[in-house]
């Protein structure tokens, strides 16, 4: 913080309370891992500064319920951390999508444990769909709809011991069901020792649309093939959107 305070100025703070009571804000930004999640969002919902959280906000419902609410009350704009939603390939993708009837949605995220102490500590980040696979999740609530169903099974304890501090899923395989009728399945798994791949395949009629996200392209198979690779930063991207709805007073 001092480092960054030198080059760019303001202020640097050990406490965010400190931080709330003394300084004028019109944003700020909540950057922390899933635990350390305490009440950050809700003491600068009710000083009525805007937020933009990241991914995931908390590691229960009922706290997710208190921020929705403090937000609501205070009229506050907000963000969270979903980068996908203004990749440039997943929004072609969307534009591609939108007279069209999607039947399926596979999604995937496979990778290793990351060298974190927390990571693999359930109560600490809820595991590999809360603090990762969420963002395929949010993906295809993005290019689909809400989901109305869903059905889920997991399996653990493959380690033979070497993590003994490791309690969450080995792997995953959700199973849903769409508001527009069309069905998906999200799998998940941290057991590869190296490597990392994650995306979407989508089909619709006579189309299949592959977002690999992990290698930054896109690919569609029809009567003719197309590619893209992503040529712009997603994190610059929503970045720039929510300082702009900040500074326009505009939530959309």
């Amino acid at each position: 913080a001092r480092e960054a305070m030198r080059k760019y100025g303001g202020t640097d703070y050990t406490e965010y309370r400190q931080m709330l009571e003394k300084e004028d804000l019109d944003a700020v930004y909540i950057c922390l891992p899933p635990f350390a999640h305490t009440d950050q969002e809700i003491l600068a919902a009710e000083s009525g500064i805007n937020l933009f959280v990241e991914k995931p906000i908390a590691l229960n419902l009922e706290k997710v319920h208190q921020i929705k609410e403090v937000v609501e009350k205070n009229g506050i704009i907000t963000s969270v951390g979903y980068l996908y939603r203004y990749a440039d390939i997943v929004n072609r993708a969307k534009e591609i999508l939108t007279h069209k009837k999607v039947a399926m949605f596979l999604g995937y995220y496979f990778c290793p444990i990351p060298p974190l102490h927390w990571w693999g500590a359930r109560h600490r980040s809820g595991g590999q769909i809360v603090e990762q696979t969420t963002h395929i999740f949010d993906l295809a609530r993005y290019l689909i709809g809400e989901v109305d169903e869903i059905y889920g099974q997991r399996i653990r304890g493959l380690r033979d011991g070497k993590s003994k501090n490791c309690d969450i899923d080995d792997a995953s395989c959700i199973t849903l069901h769409f508001q527009s009728g069309a069905i998906g399945n999200i799998s998940s798994s941290c057991l590869l020792s190296h490597g990392r791949d994650w995306g979407a395949d989508l089909v619709t009629p006579n189309m299949r649309i592959q977002l690999h996200l992990s290698s930054h392209l896109l690919k569609i198979s029809n009567e003719k093939e197309e590619e893209m690779k992503m040529q712009i930063d997603p994190y610059e991207l929503e970045d720039r959107a929510f300082i702009q709805a900040v500074k326009e007073g505009n939530p959309e």
